[in-house]
């Protein structure tokens, strides 16, 4: 597929409540697992809801983000509403360029992930820049990158379920 073209096989099936809702519940535990002061571990919950708001944002939208956000909170022990501020904006953002985003390759769509997966870094740096007057530093810039990076392969899984079989001629 290159820049703009749509084919047969881009056109996904809708997908069920479960499939959503087993790929966030996922991505959540994903997200519980204690990997410390490692960088480079993207937010994998960012990703999925990236996914689900541009493919599927009318059942995933700012209401879910803003629940996971609130569970994530929670798990983090930052303050309560943080993440799901982070979240929510970044939902926001992401069904708002919804359509611009899917018209372009995954190699395009790379640089639009890139910058909503910013979003929640972002709020979190504001947030303790206010109350404590102090940031953790840049490194939190190699966990969007690789968010970004994993962006085709978190694209190919999620939508692999949905994909159409071919119809040959004698199908039809």
């Amino acid at each position: 597929m290159n820049g703009f073209s749509r084919t047969q096989e881009d056109i996904l099936s809708p997908s069920g409540w479960g499939f959503i809702v087993f790929t966030l519940f996922a991505a959540f535990l994903m997200n519980l697992i204690p990997w410390g002061q490692v960088y480079g571990v993207p937010d994998f919950l960012a990703i999925t809801l990236l996914f689900w708001s541009i493919h599927q944002h009318r059942r995933v939208g700012i209401g879910i983000a803003f629940c996971l956000g609130l569970l994530m909170d929670v798990n983090n022990a930052t303050f309560l509403g943080e993440t799901a501020l982070a979240y929510t904006l970044m939902t926001y953002f992401a069904i708002t360029l919804h359509r611009r985003i899917l018209w372009f390759s995954w190699s395009r769509q790379v640089w639009y992930i890139l910058l909503l997966l910013c979003i929640p870094y972002l709020v979190g740096m504001v947030m303790q820049l206010l109350t404590r007057g102090e940031t953790a530093g840049w490194f939190w810039i190699l966990d969007c990158i690789i968010g970004a990076v994993i962006w085709p392969l978190a694209y190919w899984l999620l939508s692999w379920p949905q994909r159409r079989a071919a119809k040959t001629d004698d199908q039809i």
